[in-house]
Formats: C-alpha cells, sequence, structure tokens
C-alpha cells in the first residue's frame, strides 16, 4: 500500500521541478534583461534619448535571447531625475513549459522584474 504512494508522490515531485524550474529559469532571464537594458540606457543625453535607448536595446536583446520569446514581453522604460526604471513584464501562462503547471500548485504566470539604475553622481 505504501509503495503505491511512492510513484504518483514521484510523479507530482519531478512536474513541480519542471514548472518552478523553468520559471525560474526565466525569472532570472527577464530579471538579467532588466538589469542589462537598463544599463544600456545611461549613455543617454536626455531623459527621451535614455528611454528611446533602453526600448531599442530591449528589442535587440529580445533577438539574440533564447530563452525569450519578443511577443511575450513588454518594457516600461522611465526617467526621474538621475535614476533610469526599467520594468519587463513577460506573461508565461501560454508557455510550454508551464503547460503542466495546472497539476501542482503553479507560480505567477506574469514575471515582472525591474532594475533601477542611477546616472552620474557616484
Amino acid at each position: 500500500m505504501e509503495f503505491a504512494l511512492i510513484g504518483p508522490l514521484l510523479i507530482m515531485i519531478l512536474i513541480g521541478l519542471i514548472v518552478y524550474g523553468g520559471w525560474l529559469w526565466m525569472a532570472g532571464s527577464v530579471q538579467g534583461l532588466a538589469s542589462e537594458t537598463a544599463r544600456a540606457a545611461i549613455g543617454g543625453l536626455t531623459d527621451d534619448e535614455r528611454r528611446l535607448m533602453a526600448e531599442g536595446f530591449f528589442h535587440q536583446a529580445m533577438d539574440d535571447h533564447a530563452a525569450l520569446e519578443r511577443d511575450r514581453a513588454a518594457i516600461e522604460a522611465s526617467t526621474s531625475g538621475d535614476l533610469i526604471r526599467v520594468t519587463i513584464r513577460y506573461d508565461v501562462a501560454d508557455h510550454p513549459l508551464m503547460a503542466l503547471a495546472g497539476m501542482v500548485p503553479s507560480p505567477p504566470m506574469m514575471i515582472e522584474r525591474r532594475a533601477i539604475v542611477r546616472v552620474g553622481g557616484y
């Protein structure tokens, strides 16, 4: 009787590892992209130029990023004073790695990560 529960339990653990491992992989990739995008915007001279540089870098990096798909991501870049804020939202709801998410308590289907960089004045 006890051995009959081990098989399904191991399968649930394996599914949990796949779902949460994939989610953490994507969340780490989104955070790295947010950080890189914020750093890329430092070179701008005006707030508008920094925002445009951030958005341009983001779109270029999404084309080169193996882990993320461009149509699932959205960027919001803003500046205030000497800070550049980049927020990236990534929708994982229809991602193939999340196909098994209904079998375990699933992580959030929207990954949102931020990066803030100070311009000058270090």
